[in-house]
């Protein structure tokens, strides 16, 4: 992808890791007809979107072709996931293979021991690991050792719009931030909801928009020190706050409809999707649901764009948040015929082969491949062509600690019902800093 190489390292480098891997045997890729085992797998494909529906197929697939091997399925709801996981961790019983993300998660679950490292798996199959787009594979590196193969690419903070609605209130999609507070005002004064948003989960919030709105006001370098606690950076810093307060700006101006606390993110989308709203800020996982449920009149009224730029902002305007999507990793229990059942699945659900069918389902990867844009909707064309022309900048909650990322959405969510912008932004300090200081072996204060 065009200038993302430094973008996505950033998005990895919250924590030193060593340069080279550590191959401890070779694996043998051919005898997976041989193979008998019993391995859970966890997922989170469970909607009705493309993407989702391709996932699911190929698992089918994989069943069909290695009858030896039987997989104990737990398909869990996008927005349940994480926090399934992290309670199933905290006990220390992992599924064989299961979903996860790339940066603070991996690490976090890395320096637990409860995934393996699948280096084996990767150089078994060089082509593979060398059509990976740059700093991909790295996203999911600890220690000089990879944990996951990645499956998609998430930028997340795109400017959905209706075409149709801008066009019949003669208005412009905006391009600066009173821009964006004036046709919020407009949009309500004729009674049309501004942007659809579903914050149930509290993450979409962080991810989709106020990841992109921060950097703008602080710049990608500042949120680096300040996930790391280095060079005296901190969350309480008055550019934290001062973002904080441009995100409470929407909630104050009336930018989302009632309930949006109340209703998930896929529901946001359908919302979207049915013209009942003039925008959404969402990430490029929406464009696999806007396939499968949106009308073909519906898709041609769609556009897209970036977020708005602020005044006085030391970030870039002509970037998205953005990171390495989801990829399947190995759990710490796999072992022996279990492993290298494990290692067919992951290569099955995320080797060249799926990664051709995911981007045809509408879902970007991070993965070389020419889009046919005969087989994708006009919106993922058009969305697929503004990620290739600008650079990604960090996601929150691919930087902060689990514990410090919780935080933010929480205060988020306070913060957009009125909540006070300093005290977020201690909470976040205080979550952030206690768990990075135990997962390095010393407390920061």
């Amino acid at each position: 992808m065009k200038r993302t190489a430094m973008a996505v390292v950033a998005l990895t480098v919250l924590l030193a890791v060593s340069a080279g891997c550590s191959i401890l045997k070779s694996w043998d890729a051919n005898k997976s007809g041989n193979i008998k085992a019993t391995i859970s797998l966890w997922h989170n494909f469970t909607g009705d979107d493309l993407r989702a529906q391709t996932m699911r197929a190929i698992i089918q697939e994989f069943e069909e072709a290695h009858p030896k091997i039987k997989l104990k399925v737990r398909a869990i709801a996008p927005d349940e996931y994480r926090m399934r996981l992290k309670e199933s961790a905290e006990t220390g019983h992992m599924p064989d293979v299961f979903v996860l993300w790339s940066g603070s998660m991996t690490r976090e679950y890395a320096a637990a021991s409860l995934i393996q490292p699948i280096d084996e798996l990767v150089d078994a199959y060089p082509e593979w690991r060398d059509g990976f787009l740059p700093n991909s594979l790295e996203a999911y590196n600890d220690r000089g050792l990879v944990y996951g193969a990645p499956m998609g690419l998430s930028p997340t903070s795109i400017l959905y719009y209706n075409k149709r609605i801008f066009e019949e209130n003669r208005l412009s999609v905006p391009k600066t931030w009173s821009e964006l507070l004036y046709v919020i005002g407009k949009f309500n004064s004729k009674g049309i909801t501004p942007i659809a948003l579903g914050n149930k989960a509290g993450w979409p919030a962080q991810s989709s928009i106020f990841s992109s709105l921060a950097d703008r006001v602080t710049g990608s370098d500042w949120l680096m020190y300040a996930a790391r606690q280095e060079e005296g950076v901190r969350f309480t810093d008055p550019a934290f706050i001062t973002a904080l307060n441009y995100m409470k700006q929407l909630g104050d101006a009336g930018a989302f409809q009632e309930g949006y606390q109340h209703i998930d993110n896929v529901e946001m989308e359908l919302m979207f999707a049915r013209g009942e709203a003039a925008m959404m800020i969402n990430g490029g996982w929406a464009l696999t649901n806007l396939a499968a449920n949106a009308t073909q009149e519906a898709m041609s009224e769609m556009g897209a764009a970036l977020l708005p730029v602020v005044p006085g902002g030391k970030g870039d305007p002509n970037t998205l948040a953005g990171a390495v999507g989801a990829g399947m990793a190995l759990g710490k229990h796999a072992d022996g015929a279990e492993k290298e059942a494990a290692f067919e699945l992951i290569y099955a659900m995320s080797g060249p082969e799926a990664q051709q069918r995911t981007l045809e389902s509408n879902q970007l990867v991070s993965y070389k491949i020419e889009l046919d844009k005969s087989k994708v909707s006009p919106i993922f064309a058009e969305v697929y062509d503004l990620v290739n022309s600008v650079s990604l900048t960090p996601v929150y909650d691919g930087v902060l600690t689990t514990e410090g990322a919780e935080a933010l959405n929480d205060g988020l969510q306070e913060l957009l019902e009125g909540g006070d912008p300093k005290k977020i932004a201690a909470s976040v300090q205080e979550a952030h800093a206690k768990a990075l200081g135990q997962l390095l072996g010393n407390r920061i204060e």
